[in-house]
């Protein structure tokens, strides 16, 4: 009986779609955010926060998007599996949020960023799967 395929192009579209729909929510959420004027006595603290989350933020969200796009392309036939060895690993994790930095936004955007890091952390798992499976 043949072992089922780690990655299959249902899972890489479905998490696409996932994907797109939280970067157009985070860029929505961290552009309202930072559209908020600063209380007098914030010393700019949570804008730097937001500056800096948001960089993290988006960045995870385009490793997994970028990682995603290589994998659609080699399910629809664009790529071939020696070019997806070659280009279509995931970079390393973005630093965790840090949590001085959560402590002082809205929860709406804390949530947010749990979940890029949930969505990355289940791409990382499928690109380890992968690599074992390339390995065998």
């Amino acid at each position: 009986m043949d072992k089922p395929k780690p990655i299959t192009a249902t899972i890489v579209n479905t998490l696409y779609d996932d994907a797109l729909h939280l970067a157009e929510e985070t860029r929505a959420q961290f552009d309202f955010a930072s559209d908020r004027p600063a209380p007098a006595d914030s010393n700019n603290e949570l804008h730097i926060a937001l500056s800096c989350e948001a960089l993290r933020t988006t960045t995870r969200l385009m490793h997994a998007m970028a990682w995603l796009l290589n994998y659609r392309a080699f399910f629809s036939g664009e790529m071939t599996e020696l070019q997806l060895q070659r280009h279509g690993r995931l970079p390393p994790p973005q630093p965790k949020a840090r949590p001085e930095h959560l402590a002082m936004m809205d929860p709406d955007i804390s949530n947010l960023i749990a979940r890029s890091v949930a969505l990355y952390e289940r791409i990382e798992r499928l690109d380890h799967a992968w690599a074992d499976e390339q390995a065998e």
